[in-house]
């Protein structure tokens, strides 16, 4: 169904945007520090299957687009083109964000796991991420447009329960490290919206 080079460059960008600090790590790692490993560790998972909704959302509306109107979902892939470079053009430009915590109440690793749900499917930025990033990866001609929607999803929410399992268990050392390449915090946006801009313009190009 999909090219190794495919999956790869999905991937890579989805590795990418694991490395933009976003409201959901944040609350990740604030979890953490208030109720320990498995709060943290729930607080995650409920961030993915946050992510897992958006991902049945996305493919039940986009393939029901394709089968309807194959120039409708032109412009969808077209117009999330744009949306990554202007990602892309945001990270080159933005500077280092502010690291501090949001303040919230602690809680139990059910409660948290609960409540990051809503709190990642009511996220609008999450939303039109996956309706502008997923349909760039999909190609009608290799079969059932819905399941690619499907695999390409389950495999961002997979990589997204992984990343912050990860980030929870290496919390600590991870502290260290990023003291000790302070300089990555001043590359990490350079890096990343040239994956954005480099998928949006390889979109585009494709499409003329």
């Amino acid at each position: 169904m999909f090219e190794p080079s495919t999956l790869g460059t999905f991937i890579l960008v989805v590795l990418g945007l694991f490395l933009i600090p976003g409201p959901a790590v944040l609350l990740v790692l604030t979890r953490t520090i208030q109720g320990g490993r498995n709060t943290g560790i729930m607080t995650g998972l409920g961030v993915a299957s946050g992510d897992l909704v958006h991902t049945l959302c996305a493919a039940v509306g986009l393939s029901a687009l394709l089968m309807t109107s194959a120039l409708a979902f032109n412009v969808v892939k077209i117009a999330g083109a744009g949306y990554l470079v202007y990602l892309g053009i945001r990270a080159l430009l933005e500077k280092p964000g502010d690291p501090s915590l949001p303040n919230v109440a602690s809680v139990t690793p059910a409660k948290a796991f609960l409540q990051a749900i809503p709190a990642e499917v009511l996220n609008p930025k999450t939303a039109l991420f996956f309706l502008a990033f997923l349909p760039q990866f999909v190609h009608p001609e290799r079969g059932s447009s819905f399941l690619q929607f499907m695999t390409l999803g389950l495999i961002f929410v997979a990589m997204s329960a992984s990343y912050t399992t990860l980030l929870v268990v290496a919390i600590r050392p991870l502290g260290r490290l990023v003291k000790r390449l302070s300089w990555l915090s001043r590359w990490q946006g350079k890096i990343i919206g040239t994956l954005f801009i480099s998928l949006g313009l390889k979109v585009v190009t494709q499409h003329r």
